[in-house]
């Protein structure tokens, strides 16, 4: 709590002071322009506006529906949202949250401690739809009242109750989702989304969808009218339209974009900060994937210089076997780490060979190694039009092509990609999606606790490949259940090794955050000089945020 970055009282008197002005929103409104926003080219959409769904558009959580609080990863803040403080007692073990009493769904029903507790409830009967295991952790959720929460979790775990329980978790409300059965399976129409966030849905069609600001929203109507959310199919598209100001937010690979972008227009911003490990991530429960000679011959196949220079035109350097971004965890690295833990070795193809061969492949007559008669030939998957991605896998391919593994890539719409590599959760930890090879992020947060815990976790939320390690897991619960920052250090470091030891996954490229914004209209953004928040579009929570945030420039 020490570090709480308090914008809610500032964020009030916001809103008081445009209640006095209430009358002139409409005229406003009016005036202003709508802001055109572009996470990333998905193709056509599909109406979903369920945030429990895997593959929901962009803004559904964030701009629609909220979690209780945000913690951002990059500035350290916490912004308070539907609650207003919290604290732990009991030995970490309950959490204790209090709530605004000013809030109304869209709908203008209150939003209550009831519909917290419903939401968490739903989880706890439908597992499916508790995409972060929070049921893993928890106990019990009970009001208290009308405006108080007590969380009482089965052991202490910090981290996660802030960072999932209070941070991931979209509230919805009890009135309408009662009757809806599954969570994860709610059919929820851009017509019947209600949130309490602020904006509420007001157009859809399968190439454009659309918000209007709310106006009751209770930190204060935004500035910002009207959000518009174009399709794109291509990075190219995309690119094109914000160069040409007709998309003002952004977060795409925009090759040169000092020349194509910045240059063309004085209102036009970037930057690109590091932000996580790109991976390939290889399906465990494939059982030629789940072979560790397999995966270090992929790794040693791969030539990362040509994929940071060619894919990511110079904008992502190479990762790291341990699979933390650096610098951001500088201060958490393992100092007697050897560089073999921080560096892959140069592209041996007849050293990945000969761990094939190892392994008890050997080559077919199509030229591909196989054993028992199974080929090392497996799909890929990648998003159509994210023309980074869609070249790095290409390069990808070439380099397994010349060892002997046969790779077709599949390139898919953003929905298709993501409920196909989307883990499942189950009482035995996560079950991975149907897929072979995926190109995928990874997630970040204030700590490398959450990154691990994602990843490497049995009940991690995107560990997409399906890792269950024993000895992983009691680290990172021994991590949760510390806040000595020297005992959490020495558990880090130990983490650290296993991802490079057991290769789990395989680390690419240090990601960079795309974030591009025009100012002509709206001031208020992130800077370099100043990044208040995570910046850019693609993390919708931070997102909605930073819109709510803008002010029109008179």
């Amino acid at each position: 709590m020490k570090n709480r970055w308090k914008v809610a009282a500032a964020l009030g008197s916001v809103a008081a002071s445009m209640a006095l002005v209430a009358p002139n929103l409409t005229t406003q409104a009016k005036t202003l322009p709508p802001l055109v926003v572009c996470t990333s080219p998905q193709g056509t959409y599909a109406d979903n506006f369920n945030p429990f769904a895997s593959g929901n558009l962009a803004g559904t959580f964030g701009n629609v529906y909220e979690s209780l609080f945000y913690f951002d990863a990059v500035s350290g803040h916490t912004f308070d949202l539907l609650g207003t403080s919290f604290h732990f007692t009991n030995g970490n073990r309950t959490l204790v949250v209090n709530l605004r009493h000013n809030v109304k769904w869209t709908d203008g029903m209150p939003f209550t401690a009831k519909d917290v507790v419903f939401t968490f409830q739903q989880l706890k009967k439908y597992p499916d739809a508790d995409a972060n295991g929070v049921w893993q952790q928890l106990q019990s959720v009970q009001a208290n009242g009308n405006y108080e929460v007590v969380f009482t979790f089965k052991t202490p775990n910090v981290p996660f109750a802030e960072q999932y329980v209070l941070g991931s978790t979209p509230i919805v409300p009890e009135h309408q989702w009662a009757a809806l059965g599954d969570p994860a399976k709610a059919h929820i129409t851009w017509d019947k989304a209600i949130g309490t966030g602020p904006f509420i849905v007001s157009y859809f069609s399968p190439q454009d969808y659309k918000f209007k600001a709310n106006p009751n929203y209770y930190l204060g109507a935004p500035k910002v009218p009207e959000l518009d959310y174009p399709a794109f199919t291509s990075n190219q598209s995309a690119d094109l339209a914000l160069a040409e100001g007709q998309v003002q937010y952004g977060n795409l690979d925009i090759p040169n974009v000092q020349k194509t972008y910045v240059d063309v227009n004085p209102h036009n911003h970037y930057y690109f900060p590091p932000d996580n490990i790109v991976e390939l991530y290889p399906n465990l429960s494939n059982p030629l994937l789940a072979i560790p000679n397999v995966r270090e011959a992929i790794s040693l196949a791969i030539d990362r210089q040509k994929l940071s220079v060619i894919g990511e035109t110079g904008y992502e350097g190479v990762a790291n076997p341990i699979s933390l971004p650096l610098p951001n965890y500088k201060s958490w690295l393992d100092p007697t780490l050897p560089s073999s833990y921080l560096h892959f070795p140069p592209v041996n193809d007849a050293k990945a060979e000969q761990l094939l061969q190892a392994a008890g492949f050997k080559k077919d007559k199509n030229g591909i190694y196989a054993k028992d008669g199974k080929e090392l030939s497996f799909n890929l998957e990648v998003v159509s039009g994210w023309s980074d991605w869609d070249e790095d896998c290409l390069l990808i391919q070439q380099d397994l092509a010349k060892i002997g593994i046969k790779v077709n890539i599949e390139q898919v719409t953003f929905g298709t990609y993501y409920s196909n590599i989307a883990p499942t959760a189950s009482a035995h930890g996560v079950i991975p999606g149907k897929y072979d090879l995926a190109i995928s992020w990874t997630n970040e947060g204030p700590t490398p606790y959450l990154q691990y815990y994602d990843l490497l976790d049995s009940n991690g939320s995107f560990n997409v490949e399906g890792f269950h390690d024993p000895q992983v897991d009691k680290l990172l619960n021994a991590f949760a259940q510390t806040t000595d920052l020297a005992e959490q250090k020495k558990i880090m470091y130990q983490i650290e090794r296993i991802a490079a030891e057991k290769m789990p996954v395989i680390p690419l490229l240090v990601g960079a955050y795309w974030y591009e914004y025009n100012d002509s209209n709206y001031t208020g953004w992130p800077t370099k000089e100043n990044l208040w928040i995570t910046p850019g579009p693609a993390n919708t929570q931070s997102a909605a945020i930073v819109m709510q945030h803008l002010q029109p420039v008179h």
